[in-house]
């Protein structure tokens, strides 16, 4: 493993009243596929949509390749990152969804370049290259021209891979990518993610893929009510749970 990519310390969000994150300290290393695991509700989601300030947090700090995200500490105080600034550290990190969310009237090819064009400012030949290659790279090469209503749900979401893979991100965050498709359509983004994680991509993935959590991740964490219950290597988490929270949650899992 390399450095250190992603360091929370502390991490705490609350909505009103109600505290979803309750302190979370978490470190990534350069190369590490992490499954977080947990049922409903445990903040899971909420934690990958605060590393990429989809989610502003109230407390903690979040340093993404040693520089601190979304907010400059100021004294004893905190300032939110101006919009130009937050957008620049988002562009750090590429984030596949529960849902494609590609544009109807793109093509696949157009949907991956809108990112490079816009955000990279790269020509379209050049943009056009990149999109090229990366939807090669998840199975889609000959479905380049093709618009999403023309794809299932299973290539829409490798499109939606290759569209955050193409900007180049330190650190990919996958929510739950599987849970919108018909099961199926799960295996063909899992080989995706699989193939990425070979190559030596850092990764955070929620999932609810047992066994997929247990054959490709490096570590697994467990959360439960806001905190990290447990982590560490998946074998073992799995054939000896520390935690009875965790002894129950595998029970219940689609892990056998």
């Amino acid at each position: 493993m390399g450095k250190t990519i992603l360091d929370i310390q502390g991490l705490r969000k609350t909505y009103g009243q109600h505290e979803v994150l309750k302190g979370v300290d978490c470190t990534v290393q350069e190369g590490e596929v992490i499954s977080i695991i947990g049922s409903s509700g445990s903040g899971k989601t909420t934690m990958l949509r605060c590393i990429n300030m989809l989610e502003e947090f109230q407390g903690g700090k979040i340093s993404l390749d040693g520089e601190e995200i979304g907010y400059h500490a100021d004294g004893s105080t905190r300032r939110r990152k101006s919009e130009k600034e937050i957008a620049r550290q988002r562009a750090l990190t590429g984030m596949a969804f529960q849902q494609f969310n590609l544009f109807p009237h793109m093509t696949a090819a157009e949907n991956v370049m809108l990112g490079l064009v816009k955000v990279k400012k790269m020509s379209k030949p050049e943009a056009r290259a990149v999109a090229e290659k990366w939807l090669d790279r998840v199975g889609l090469a000959a479905r380049a021209n093709h618009y999403p209503g023309q794809l299932s749900g299973g290539q829409q979401q490798r499109v939606a891979i290759a569209r955050a893979i193409a900007m180049a991100p330190r650190l990919m965050l996958f929510d739950e990518v599987t849970s919108a498709l018909d099961p199926e359509l799960v295996g063909e983004v899992l080989q995706v993610i699989k193939g990425l994680a070979a190559d030596g991509m850092t990764m955070l993935l929620v999932t609810h893929e047992m066994r997929f959590a247990y054959e490709v991740s490096s570590r697994v964490i467990f959360m439960n009510q806001g905190v990290i219950c447990e982590e560490g290597d998946p074998k073992d988490m799995f054939a000896r749970p520390k935690t009875e929270r965790l002894a129950e949650f595998l029970k219940t899992s689609s892990f056998n």
